[in-house]
């Protein structure tokens, strides 16, 4: 993005707080460097500076919210994503790609309405330990870290220790899947096919102080495509076809210890030859000083139509807090693909860093994540 346009932005926000309204600019930078080993199209080892992750996306936001009296809140959050290593707009290069949204708050919960994460992801928060790093569930599934959604409607209420949130949109993604990885061209809003890519998720979460679990659904609809640089969306070339996910998770704290697992069940009508998986995952965090703490994730893809197509992966690493706002850290993966799976250990990879079918690959990052 110009700088222009975040000065024009930062004034915005100013102006806002000077209108007695709460703004906030935030976001973060992450960048590091990683090899990644047994590459097929490189035929070898691939170095690279990743430009979806290290340990977070890097961003920069503006979150505003303004007291209309009587409990009710407006409220607004704008968030892009960047690519740290050459700068570029992330998602697809949409201006406010991570996030987009406008609505209503109170003690009854919030409504927005706009581009923004569905439920699955808000289910994962506090159950996959290591996020969306550069080795972790996204390496599995890429719609874990990536399940945001076009057009849509949101509620989320919080009541003591019970959380309920629902997502529903008209059109869930306006942006095909060559400026964006996780791009579905599925901009629905059809008025000749009105379940054109729909979707809609839900979300039950209970937490206490000492443990947690959360049940979330979400299914998307496809869409009929034309000819063929519009046959771009992931098989599901009809609305009566879907891409659903149920997820089950929880956690446990134990003193400083805490131990998260999960699954989440797939149905997929766009690829019927790996129609129906199973993704697990366990994994733990433990700092061992106020500054370094140690985590990891031990997961496995599961199909249950198709042999020999699994993958188990493996992730660790180190955090070392300079201070509040920056962290060196330092993380490993390592993931083992049966003889008909060819899945990288890197999510910033994509198909450029996969290796050959059956092949194994590890894969090493060193950087540097700062807060502001």
């Amino acid at each position: 993005m110009k700088i222009s346009s975040l000065m024009a932005l930062a004034g915005l926000a100013a102006a806002g707080a000077v209108q007695a309204q709460s703004v906030t600019m935030y976001g973060l930078v992450d960048a590091g460097v990683e090899s990644v080993s047994n590459v097929a199209t490189a035929g070898g080892r691939l170095n690279r500076m990743p430009s979806n992750t290290g340990i977070m996306s890097s961003r920069v936001g503006f979150r505003g919210k303004e007291d209309l009296g009587g409990g009710l809140n407006a409220q607004f959050t704008l968030e892009m994503g960047f690519a740290p290593d050459t700068g570029a707009s992330g998602q697809g290069g949409r201006l406010f790609g991570r996030q987009s949204t406008i609505g209503l708050g109170g003690d009854w919960g919030t409504v927005t309405l706009g581009r923004q994460w569905t439920m699955l992801f808000n289910s994962l928060l506090d159950a996959d330990i290591v996020g969306p790093a550069v080795y972790g569930l996204g390496s599995l599934d890429s719609y874990i870290p990536n399940s945001r959604i076009d057009n849509s409607i949101a509620y989320k209420g919080k009541f003591d220790n019970l959380t309920v949130g629902a997502t529903y949109s008209l059109g869930r993604d306006t942006v095909n899947a060559g400026p964006s990885p996780a791009g579905a061209n599925c901009a629905g809003e059809n008025g000749a096919d009105a379940q054109a890519c729909r979707e809609w998720s839900a979300l039950v979460k209970y937490d206490t102080q000492n443990w947690g679990a959360a049940v979330a659904y979400d299914t998307m609809k496809g869409r009929t495509v034309g000819a063929l640089p519009d046959a771009v969306f992931a098989g599901l070339t009809s609305s009566a076809k879907s891409d659903s996910r149920l997820s089950l998770n929880g956690y446990v704290k134990f003193a400083d210890l805490k131990v998260a697992g999960g699954v989440i069940r797939r149905n997929n009508d766009g690829n019927p030859a790996k129609q129906k998986s199973d993704l697990w995952y366990v994994g733990a965090s433990y700092p061992l000083t106020p500054a370094l703490t140690l985590d990891g994730t031990l997961a496995k893809l599961s199909y249950k139509n198709v042999d020999n197509a699994d993958s188990t992966l493996l992730a660790l690493r180190a955090l070392y807090s300079l201070s509040k706002r920056t962290t060196l850290y330092a993380q490993t993966g390592w993931i083992r693909n049966q003889s008909q799976a060819s899945v990288s250990v890197s999510s910033g990879g994509a198909a450029s860093s996969a290796p050959v079918a059956g092949g194994s690959q590890n894969g090493v990052m060193l950087g540097i994540n700062h807060k502001f």
